[in-house]
């Protein structure tokens, strides 16, 4: 169910599939349960990210009942629980840091790339998610038994788009995706800073 006319905030300098612009971060969850069929296919298109070396160091700790998300509520900012505590999924994305006893300079790249394409089939089935920092990493670390080896990268609420007239009113505001820098910002020729 798409609640936002995404085309008002979004206009891409050059085409591209709508399934890029249509991908955001609202903040309005149902507590509608996602289906296991939908929801193993979010972390199913994740399995297929590229991987160098083809480690695959993503790994997703995933919260769907009540106890499982009330202990990730325990280590999530108090900004982040006004809106997320409706969302019936949580993953927090870890990632392996080393392989054969060495580091992996890649990990977290690697497992950025699991992410999105999560991400992307999340919105192809219907859903939204929403990553975030906002919450205590020691705290899940502890809470969640994450051994030491494996860096902690982001938390992600998963399930189906609300309206925004459920947030609190302060984030109503804040409820539409975001424009983009223009390609003229990140891309340098030849060299960094070369334009």
């Amino acid at each position: 169910m798409m609640l936002t006319d995404v085309k008002t905030y979004r206009k891409p300098e050059f085409e591209i599939d709508e399934m890029f612009l249509n991908r955001w971060s609202p903040r309005s969850f149902s507590e509608k349960e996602v289906p296991t069929e939908i929801l193993s296919s979010l972390f199913e298109a994740a399995r297929w990210a590229p991987s160098a070396f083809n480690f695959q160091p993503w790994r997703f700790i995933v919260a769907k009942t009540n106890e499982e998300r009330e202990t990730f509520h325990s280590f999530i900012s108090e900004f982040n629980l006004t809106w997320c505590k409706k969302a019936p999924v949580l993953s927090l994305i870890i990632s392996k840091k080393a392989k054969d006893g060495a580091e992996f300079p890649t990990h977290s790249f690697d497992t950025g790339a699991a992410w999105g394409y999560l991400a992307l089939q999340a919105n192809k089935s219907g859903l939204v998610t929403h990553p975030m920092t906002g919450f205590d990493f020691q705290k899940a670390r502890e809470v969640l038994e994450i051994p030491e080896d494996y860096a902690i990268e982001a938390l992600v609420a998963i399930g189906y788009q609300d309206e925004k007239e459920k947030l609190p009113e302060k984030l109503q505001q804040r409820e539409h995706p975001n424009e983009r820098q223009s390609l003229q910002e990140f891309i340098f020729n030849g060299k960094f800073g070369s334009k």
